[in-house]
């Protein structure tokens, strides 16, 4: 009788502890575990996709079928992952229009992306400023503080003067706070957004140390945790950014065709296969965090690469983050550069894909996708035997403390 009590016990615990870690490791949010994602406990692995109109278009209802389309066919194809702006500032139909002045429509936009990837299960990584003078940028935060009497020389001011930082930490907490009007969930508790971009490709032509950006992201991760605790935070690899204790991953962009204009396909696909191993070795042995290909893509319009060239090019990409993943490294997936609906064809730039056109590179995409979603249920399977073993330890334990109770009484 009293072995079956312990016994009894014992499965009550392994119960009520099972139940506590399914609570608190299967909340959704991805998380970081040394060079690896977590999701629910488990790594995570996923290739995805640019889609940086998804806000715009949804802010207008007739338009909005185009971003559900997105979705639905991204997920259609494996495709986990989802990388857009939460800005614009600025301009015609912005989302800010001037320091703390929001465009609901344009807000509701915003909203309606999240619940659509929500709804597709695709987790989504949400950039908060731009570089470049595109859709507003760091460009207009620094116009914006001029006409309220600020000196500022240089776009760089964006980094250092205080009024211009108040602005963009006003919009962090903005974005960050805002309650979704078709989930009810404030966006710093949904875990369908997997993280935050603080800016898209950072640059600081009067300090080329890093020192100025490095100082801008330390401040700025501060303040972005202080509000949120649950999502990641992730910057465009350098060894400075990326080794802030406020990152949490890295990402790379890659363009060799920008990057090196003039060359053969040949010399752009060696210069490739060379740029992804060194970037994939840093982050491994020197930043010892995940990273993400956040942007890659081969412009078939403006360079006249043929169909068959892009499948060379995303194979390269791909099987490069497939052998890492695999084998458990660093290299957590890839985001092609630019994902389409049909009827956009305003929005073309020549590395556009649209999944409803049957193409090589779409059937590539999908393949891609999926052999990472089998990696995870690898892994999965994995920590589930582990879990079990665990299980069947415990459970023996009060058998063997029994045993030698009763050895050393007799």
């Amino acid at each position: 009788m009293k072995h079956l009590v312990v016994i009894f016990l014992v499965l009550f615990v392994i119960q009520k502890q099972g139940i506590l870690i399914k609570v608190e490791a299967d909340d959704g949010f991805v998380k970081t575990s040394g060079v690896q994602f977590t999701l629910n406990g488990s790594p995570f692995y996923a290739n995805g996709f640019n889609a940086y109109w998804l806000m715009y278009l949804a802010s207008q209802p007739s338009e909005r079928d185009k971003v559900s389309s997105a979705f639905q066919q991204a997920a259609d194809h494996g495709l986990k992952m989802a990388r857009t702006m939460a800005f614009k500032d600025g301009g015609d139909n912005p989302l800010q229009y001037s320091p703390g002045s929001y465009n609901e429509q344009m807000f509701q936009g915003l909203d309606f992306v999240i619940s659509e990837a929500r709804k597709h299960g695709v987790k989504l990584v949400l950039s908060l400023v731009n570089n470049y003078e595109n859709l507003g940028g760091r460009k207009q935060y620094v116009e914006w503080a001029r006409s309220q009497g600020q000196a500022i020389s240089s776009d760089d001011g964006f980094y250092t003067n205080p009024v211009v930082k108040g602005y963009y930490k006003n919009h962090i907490k903005t974005v960050l706070t805002r309650r979704n009007t078709l989930t009810g969930i404030a966006y710093k508790d949904d875990p369908t957004i997997m993280s935050w971009e603080l800016i898209n490709e950072p640059r600081c032509p009067s300090d080329l140390s890093g020192r100025t950006i490095q100082a801008w992201i330390t401040e700025m991760a501060s303040y972005l945790k202080s509000i949120d605790g649950n999502h990641l935070l992730e910057e465009q690899i350098s060894l400075q950014i990326t080794k802030s204790p406020g990152i949490d991953f890295a990402t790379v962009h890659s363009y060799p065709d920008q990057m090196l204009p003039g060359s053969s396909f040949e010399t752009l696909l060696s210069f490739l296969n060379r740029w992804i191993d060194n970037h994939i070795q840093d982050t491994q042995n020197t930043i010892k965090k995940p990273v993400m290909f956040a942007e890659f893509g081969l412009n078939m319009k403006k360079f006249g690469f043929t169909p068959s060239q892009r499948d060379q090019f995303y194979n390269t990409v791909y099987s490069k983050i497939y052998s890492s993943a695999s084998g458990g490294g660093v290299a957590a997936g890839g985001l092609f550069w630019q994902l389409l609906s049909e009827g956009m064809d305003s929005f073309r730039d020549g590395y556009e894909v649209i999944l409803s056109e049957t193409s090589s590179t779409v059937n590539l995409i999908s393949e891609e996708a999926k052999k990472l979603i089998r990696v995870r249920k690898m892994y999965a399977r994995l920590r589930n035997i582990g879990k079990l073993k665990k299980a069947r330890e415990i459970r023996r334990a009060p058998w063997s403390a029994s045993n030698n109770v009763n050895t050393t009484g007799n």
